[in-house]
């Protein structure tokens, strides 16, 4: 088995590399995230992976793709990761879920409408899954899709929505058939988030930024060609829509690289207690086991993208994978806590702050690393039944 990469690739990920430097401008690294600036840094940012056919490069040509080989695409995202360029919210949301999901199940139409916004980089999407007392069990949710003629009216809450802020549609599940078992009676719609009816609300996390919000509809009304698929049946495409996020989640190899290799040359550096850090040996250690637990997220990774070039569906893979990811996530954000001491807490802006604040973000931010796509309990639970065949607890 060779696990190099090949020519062709090698030089692809220098294209990437290449194309990186030249168009973010200078100092945007120090762009507050979660401002305005930084989401039209995105905005423009990712128009041009648009204009070069990046986004969605695996897919096919007649939705704006390329058609590449996903290891080609997981080359993109480990560079894009890797220098922390702000492409997250198309990349993650709009090219890893939302747009495969209306590949498998949309309508011809829904695709012509649909996909190519995705890849010109120029429609972002937002996901309408969770509700406020229904997280894990997304099943159990209570917004009400209604027919009335032509259209459907939605009417509910959901919560904890990533870009609700700044989306422009929501791909989200509603109770269609109320008297049906709970898994049985959902479906799956695609809608404008200028619909009439739809208000946006900030929740402001640890960090202090506006990410995510509550989103109400009051008696939204939709066309009956929002409907994915089938009514009544997308519990089946949410399903499907979620190992799709989980994997997207999980390709994070790049980032915490990156994260990791900064840590290295801090480590280098610095002295504590009279002595090089680099000397301490139980430092050294934990680092190589980082580097080791980033190289076996990368496995974890190409096999479930080895699994695509076969056109399978990963499912507890995928899980296994961003379960993987979000743990390693926290492990080393906790890793660089323990190594700074004090001089992790201290915020971005502080005189005495090492890597610019980067640190104590990263640790605040990795709460949510192991709830976001699922906990961390969902996906051993999804493992355990569907990898290992063993009984529902």
């Amino acid at each position: 088995m060779d696990l190099r990469f090949t020519e062709k690739e090698e030089a692809f990920r220098k294209e990437v590399r290449e194309f990186i430097q030249r168009e973010l401008p200078p100092g945007w690294s120090g762009v507050q995230p979660g401002t305005g600036e930084a989401w039209e840094l995105q905005r423009r940012f990712t128009r041009k992976l648009g204009q070069r056919g990046w986004l969605g490069i695996s897919w096919p040509r007649e939705y704006g793709g390329q058609e590449a080989s996903p290891i080609e695409e997981a080359i993109l995202y480990e560079e894009i990761a890797y220098h922390r360029a702000p492409a997250e919210a198309m990349l993650v949301i709009g090219v890893g879920i939302v747009g495969p999901t209306i590949m498998l199940y949309g309508s011809p139409e829904q695709k012509r409408r649909h996909l190519p916004g995705i890849t010109r980089g120029e429609v972002f999407w937002c996901q309408g899954f969770t509700e406020p007392g229904s997280g894990s069990d997304l099943a159990s949710l209570q917004t009400r899709a209604v027919e009335d003629g032509d259209d459907f009216i939605i009417s509910g809450q959901k919560t904890f929505i990533s870009v609700a802020h700044l989306a422009d549609w929501c791909y989200m599940i509603a109770r269609t058939d109320p008297d049906a078992p709970k898994h049985k009676g959902l479906s799956y719609f695609l809608v404008d988030m200028k619909s009439p009816g739809i208000t946006v609300r900030p929740l402001i996390s640890m960090t202090g930024l506006h990410h995510i919000n509550d989103v109400f509809f009051d008696d939204v009304r939709v066309p009956r060609e929002s409907l994915l698929c089938e009514k009544n049946r997308g519990w089946y495409m949410a399903v499907t829509t979620l190992d799709f996020e989980r994997f997207s989640l999980s390709a994070t190899a790049g980032y915490v690289r990156r994260s990791l290799d900064e840590l290295i040359e801090y480590v280098r550096e610095a002295r504590q207690n009279g002595g090089a850090l680099a000397e301490d040996r139980n430092i050294r250690q934990r680092l190589a086991e980082m580097a080791i637990e980033i190289e076996i997220l990368r496995l974890l990774n190409y096999r479930v993208l080895w699994m695509h070039t076969q056109k399978l569906i990963p499912n507890y893979e995928a899980s296994m994978a961003k379960l993987y990811s979000g743990e390693l996530t926290q492990r080393l954000a906790h890793t660089g806590m323990q190594i700074m001491g004090l001089y992790g807490q201290l915020a971005s802006g502080s005189k005495w702050v090492p890597l610019g604040g980067s640190i104590s973000g990263a640790y605040l931010n990795s709460v949510s690393a192991t709830i976001q796509g699922g906990t961390s309990e969902i996906q051993r639970t999804i493992v355990a039944v569907r990898g290992l065949g063993l009984p529902r607890g």
